[in-house]
């Protein structure tokens, strides 16, 4: 394997954690690694509802931590929640001066939106529905411009190199290799940063290349996996057959849009006394449940709405006329997809990993923060504080740099041929048929067993065993919890085991060990 030695810290991932992390760690030299042109690509620019903060007065920090533990379903750490609330609003004002331009009332304030088990409007947004897209363009800018970042576009990490169970460096392949020898760059710290697992199933509102290989390549190092079960399905996903499936924003939902079957019956009534504000798992199985008994359900936006929607929410009036939807005269069809991955790498306040040498942030990591149920729009706040305090602790840990640092120059690397389509395939229906929005013993055992088979069937394609990774520790863990929490959900175990529970903290070795039927 060719080897790179480099003194930069070497970030995998170009979303918003990263971006941010790699500008907070100036002027110490940074390597990014982005499987796309920085960016593109990354859910972050896909996320249309914007970053929770208390920014009203009438607001606070402990309303914003209490609405976090109260969505969570009793695994939230309360002070983490407590900690990365207060840190909000400081993260809104930086991402202003960094360029953000988030949408401003005549007098100057901010304006928010109220979305689901939220207590207070408190979403920082811009025009609507375009926070996150605008948010990575400013950042993008910043870090192109930044003399202390080299971006490296069209590479994937594929593998960690431990030595003497600390991190040393990244091995690298370029997008369409998924079998070739890849090439191993050695920096001075690895930060992952490359978001969650949406991908892994059939039906999902992430990038097509957000499918958990991030969390699968640290699990594969032997890193802990924290609350992988907890998988979140976003309510309204616009169904026109799409993949990955647009997103009808929650914010439409905070704006008075409702949600109705093809009997224009409004089924959020009933369900939960917040009706369509309700947290998001118990508004996914509902919609799930009108799915599965044909009753098609649907967002309308038209009387809350109307014509305000186009101008309003462009990203949802965008979409809706690629699927040849007319919102103005018609409710959206919508189904549940997944969205967020609540588990991931198991991280301490400071972003350090179970690894050392390793820190992770974003939606690769378990902080903590969303527990079994992320709280509307807490994603990108915790892309924000955990990419800074990683930048802050690796910094730490480096001490004072000596000398300069050179680019990072690589050599040719072969081609090869990427994951089968027939195998990608079939994990995707194999996690959504067992391990989605409603489980059993029965349908996490039989996706377990798929996964095997189609692990077995391309062992040489390291992409691959990523994927199949995180897709077993999902599966694994969900099957451990022999109890419906969150967006965690078991048929044969429908009630919770009390208002509180525990993370669960896997290693692959474990997850495989569940999947055998043994004691990990």
């Amino acid at each position: 394997m060719k080897r790179i030695e480099t003194s930069r810290v070497v970030i995998v991932g170009a979303g918003l954690a990263a971006h941010y992390a790699a500008l907070k760690l100036a002027p110490r030299p940074v390597l990014m690694i982005s499987p796309e042109p920085l960016g593109k690509g990354a859910s972050s620019a896909w996320a249309q509802g914007g970053v929770a903060a208390a920014m009203s007065p009438a607001d606070s920090a402990a309303a914003h931590a209490r609405d976090t533990v109260r969505a969570g379903a009793g695994t939230v750490d309360a002070q983490v929640a407590l900690a990365v609330t207060e840190e909000a609003r400081a993260h809104i004002l930086d991402l202003t001066g960094l360029g953000t331009p988030f949408d401003r009332t005549e007098t100057g304030d901010y304006v928010m939106s109220r979305e689901a088990a939220h207590s207070f409007a408190r979403v920082v947004r811009v025009r609507g529905d375009q926070a996150g897209a605008e948010i990575m363009r400013a950042l993008t800018a910043q870090v192109r411009e930044a003399p202390h970042i080299q971006v490296l576009e069209g590479l994937m990490a594929s593998g960690l190199e431990v030595v003497d169970g600390t991190v040393r460096g990244v091995e690298v392949m370029r997008c369409d290799n998924g079998v070739s020898a890849p090439c191993l760059i050695r920096g001075a710290a690895v930060l992952l940063a490359g978001g969650g697992s949406g991908g892994l199933y059939a039906l999902t509102t992430n990038p097509p290349r957000v499918r958990g290989q991030v969390i699968g390549m640290g699990a594969r190092a032997g890193a802990v996996i924290a609350d992988a079960e907890f998988v979140q399905f976003h309510p309204t996903a616009i169904a026109c057959g799409l993949d990955p499936a647009p997103l009808a924003t929650e914010a439409l939902r905070g704006e008075g849009a409702i949600l109705i079957n093809r009997h224009g019956e409004r089924f959020m009534r009933g369900a939960h006394p917040d009706a369509e504000l309700a947290p998001r798992d118990i508004v996914a199985r509902a919609v799930f449940a009108q799915t599965q008994a044909g009753l098609a359900p649907a967002l309308d936006t038209r009387a809350a709405l109307g014509a305000r929607l186009l101008h309003d929410f462009p990203a949802v009036a965008a979409a809706c006329a690629q699927a040849g939807l007319d919102p103005l005269t018609t409710p959206i069809p919508i189904a549940a997809a997944a969205h967020y991955h609540m588990g991931g790498i198991a991280t301490d306040a400071a972003g350090q990993t179970s690894l050392s040498g390793l820190w992770a942030c974003g939606e690769v990591t378990s902080t903590g923060l969303h527990g079994a149920n992320r709280l509307a729009s807490n994603g990108l706040l915790e892309a924000l504080v955990y990419g800074r305090r990683a930048a802050v602790d690796i910094e730490a840990a480096l001490g004072p740099m000596t000398g300069q640092c050179a680019p990072v120059i690589l050599p040719d690397l072969p081609d090869a041929v990427p994951p089968r389509a027939d195998l990608v395939t079939p994990l995707r229906q194999a996690m959504t048929n067992g391990a989605g929005v409603i489980r059993t013993a029965e349908g996490l055992q039989s996706t377990l067993s798929d996964i095997v088979q189609i692990e077995a069937a391309q062992p040489d394609s390291v992409t691959l065993a990523n994927m199949t990774a995180t897709a077993t520790l999902i599966a694994a863990a969900a099957l451990n919890r022999c109890e419906s929490r969150g967006a965690h959900f078991r048929s044969d175990y429908p009630e919770s085991d009390g208002d509180t529970g525990d993370r669960s903290f896997l290693t692959l070795t474990d997850a495989r060990a569940i999947a055998r039927q043994e004691t990990p």
